[in-house]
């Protein structure tokens, strides 16, 4: 009865203990007080006649599905048909579902383990009147549980709980990036096509100045020096379109990707800035949400918290360890006398293990866990610098995008004003033909400059809604 009553008492002081830790809790790092991204604020210029003028909105929220934002149902389709198949995403849902068995598996190291036994053996002796053959039948459950006085078990369930928060951001990480890059080929998909058509137009030109050049020459008005001229414009300029063609199949092969299926059995849909409309209000998440909003930063925030709890299982290591058991089984020399109330053993019993010296092992495994949690958090540090200045980089880019827009605007307003006075003219007899062709050619080689510009005002817009974590808003 005393042993009896020294064993509960030692399991009594054991779970009493049980509410201590070997280490802090996790804390998040600070949000940081800066309130912008640049040291100016930045308001993009108008990008001249027939442009979208964009304007940013601090403080409001990224719009659910932003892709929809650009009011293409054709992008609309094959975002949501990438988000459904693409074996990217289905990599990354499945390592968070083992995440979170994982921490299911360490969860159950904090209840008691019951187990069941049963055994049957037969065996010979050679006692004193003869060799004797006998049976032995065993039944039983045992039931163990380590008591978590310092924390340790504990430690590795917020752990693998961290670990999962890391898969988890890392799941959104991929469906933003996912996103984000149907999007940009889509862009490109249309940026080529546009693209395309004013280097036809270009080529036309070209094609009727060449002509009419030959006529002059045959006509003994024109020098051959003219001919060798034109026919070498015709050559360089036909050089603009097969770039412009691969640009549009890469875009299609990425697409089809992206989306899960094979270049040789889906082709995107025809994508062009028709169909494409540049969102005119974009949202800002401030600096101190953002942390909060984007996904990197978010996994690395949740791997910084892995880390801290790594310390907190290193240092649990240095301390005692209790755990407390119980038994009871039966034996019979037959099966069915197991049960008849006779023959049953039972023992309980508490353990208690100390480390005393291991080499110094167990206090370098900490400083190396320390250590560890310094890295990471150096890592969270850069991640969040990195996050800040691509949001910069953006606000700029976009900043910069309209001005380009509008000079390539004006540029081409003014190749059409004198292409027109090149037509008048020689409508009226003042001008030749040739004259007509080279302005032109000006004119298209402008619409192709300004396609060129639209097309990476339309890039930097979908990298913004990349930038500001897309539609995650904690």
């Amino acid at each position: 009865m005393n042993r009896g009553r020294m064993v509960a008492g030692a399991m009594l002081a054991a779970f009493g203990l049980g509410a201590c830790a070997a280490s802090p809790n996790f804390t998040p790092p600070a949000r940081p007080v800066q309130t912008g991204y640049t040291q100016n604020p930045v308001v993009p210029p108008a990008a001249g006649a027939g442009a979208t003028r964009q304007r940013f909105r601090v403080g409001a929220p990224v719009a659910a599905q932003w892709w929809r934002q650009f009011r293409s149902p054709q992008l609309d389709a094959t975002v949501d048909l990438a988000l459904a198949d693409s074996p990217t995403l289905q990599q990354a849902r499945a390592t968070l579902a083992e995440a979170r068995q994982y921490v299911l598996a360490a969860r159950g190291a904090l209840y008691p383990q019951v187990d069941l036994g049963a055994a049957a053996s037969r065996g010979r002796d050679n006692a004193i009147g003869g060799a004797r053959t006998s049976n032995l039948y065993s039944v039983g459950a045992s039931v163990a549980h380590g008591v978590d006085v310092f924390g340790g078990s504990r430690r590795l369930v917020e752990q693998r709980g961290a670990l999962v928060d890391v898969q988890r951001a890392q799941l959104d990480a991929a469906r933003l990036t996912l996103a984000g890059n149907v999007v940009s080929q889509a862009i490109a998909m249309a940026a080529s096509r546009e693209q395309s058509v004013a280097a036809e137009a270009v080529l036309d030109a070209d094609r009727r100045g060449v002509e009419l050049v030959e006529l002059s020459v045959r006509a003994g008005i024109g020098a051959p020096a003219d001919l060798a001229s034109a026919r070498s414009q015709l050559a360089g300029d036909e050089a603009l379109l097969p770039p412009l063609r691969q640009q549009r199949v890469l875009a299609a092969d990425a697409l089809a990707m992206l989306v899960g299926r094979s270049a040789g059995t889906w082709q995107p849909p025809p994508f062009d800035f028709t169909t494409l409309v540049l969102p005119a209000d974009l949202p800002v998440v401030v600096p101190s949400a953002l942390v909060r909003a984007r996904p990197d930063i978010r996994a690395a925030e949740a791997q910084l918290h892995a880390a801290s709890a790594a310390v907190g299982i290193a240092t649990a290591d240095l301390y005692p360890q209790i755990s407390i058991s119980a038994s009871w089984s039966r034996q019979s020399a037959t099966a069915g006398a197991l049960f008849d109330g006779t023959g049953g053993l039972w023992t309980l019993g508490a353990n208690l293990g100390a480390p005393l010296f291991h080499g110094g092992t167990l206090m370098a495994q900490r400083r190396a866990a320390v250590a560890a949690f310094r890295a990471e958090f150096a890592v969270y540090r850069q991640t969040v610098l990195t996050a800040f200045n691509q949001v910069a980089d953006v606000l700029q880019a976009l900043d910069h995008d309209a001005e380009l827009v509008a000079a390539q605007r004006r540029a081409l307003d003014a190749a059409g004003a004198s292409l027109r006075l090149a037509q008048d003219g020689y409508a009226g007899g003042a001008g030749s033909y040739l004259q007509v062709l080279a302005a032109q050619r000006i004119y298209h080689e402008a619409r192709l400059g300004y396609a060129r510009a639209t097309a990476q005002r339309y890039l930097d817009t979908a990298q913004w809604y990349v930038a500001m974590g897309g539609d995650h808003m904690p």
